[in-house]
């Protein structure tokens, strides 16, 4: 039991109380085919563990084909409602008509820079309805629920917005969550408790999304991150890309991709994960709790 009275989230998953378990997921797969390759070679030869889905990104049929060939990386649906820069094109996969609260004055989802206006905006049936599309855009790609990747999606997380932005959009995620058997991640306070007393898992210590880290000192700042691990749940949102010349041109943080890349897979963190005792898991086993918790 932690200092807040409830029970840690790593106990709730079956870990012992001084267990120091550590989800690291890839942010963005989908977003360009630099950061898709990455995403695939950190799970597979580094320390992340699971990533999640733009399944409106413009590279989202390309990372579904990296998936489908690496049947043991379990993903999330990394639900989009805003566009990281005046450059990136991206719509929504609901028909327009149907999600206008969502779009500005171009027919696209608003940048991350405005996101004020879109919480301000955003109507709730409009949000659900556009989380919807992207939940079942997995199911559209290729062979749809025949290639298996129905069984292997283990969660909802947001992009650019932390716990979806507003109370009623978290809502309808944690809502949709539970129609699909998924989990949610959630990890500013008021989610948390709320979710806590659901008795559901969420990370137990602070969230690290890896575009807060500086780039200059990034590895010596996730070795000693690593050595700090406190006991319970804890969450790394990472963003890897190889970063190549073409993508550097059109992404402005490849700095903090490249840089996460690097490290991820680094013979530094396998050892460090290794020395340190580390479990790192998947979304799976919160998956399974959130499951049975809401299917009661």
């Amino acid at each position: 039991m932690d200092h807040t009275g409830f029970t840690r989230s790593s106990e709730l998953l079956g870990y012992p109380p001084d267990a120091r378990v550590l989800i690291v997921n890839c942010d963005d797969l989908g977003m360009h085919e630099d950061v898709d390759v990455a995403v695939v070679e950190s799970i597979e030869a580094g320390i992340a563990r699971s990533c999640s889905l733009m399944t409106s990104g413009p590279s989202a049929r390309h990372a579904v084909g990296l998936l489908r060939r690496h049947p043991g990386i379990t993903f999330g649906i990394h639900l989009t409602l805003v566009r990281d820069a005046v450059a990136d094109r991206w719509g929504p996969l609901a028909a327009k008509e149907d999600v206008g609260s969502l779009l500005d004055e171009d027919g696209l989802l608003f940048t991350a820079a405005r996101r004020g206006e879109l919480r301000a905006r955003a109507r709730t049936d409009e949000v659900e309805a556009e989380f919807r599309a992207q939940i079942d855009a997995v199911f559209g790609f290729g062979n749809g629920l025949g290639d298996g990747l129905r069984e292997r999606l283990t969660h909802l997380d947001f992009h650019c917005l932390a716990d979806g932005g507003r109370d009623d959009v978290l809502a309808v995620a944690t809502a949709l969550a539970a129609e699909h058997g998924l989990a949610v991640r959630v990890w500013l306070d008021e989610g948390r408790r709320r979710m806590r007393r659901r008795g559901l898992p969420v990370t137990d210590n602070p969230f690290l999304d890896s575009f807060s880290v500086d780039v200059d000192t990034k590895p010596a700042r996730y070795a000693r991150l690593l050595r700090d691990l406190p006991p319970g749940l804890s969450e790394w949102a990472v963003h890897p890309s190889v970063a190549s010349e073409r993508s550097r041109a059109v992404d402005g943080g490849w700095r903090v991709r490249r840089s996460d890349y690097e490290f991820l897979i680094s013979p530094q963190a396998r050892e460090l994960i290794d020395r340190e005792g580390i479990t790192v898991i998947d979304y799976r086993p919160l998956q399974e709790v959130w499951a049975s918790s809401t299917s009661r």
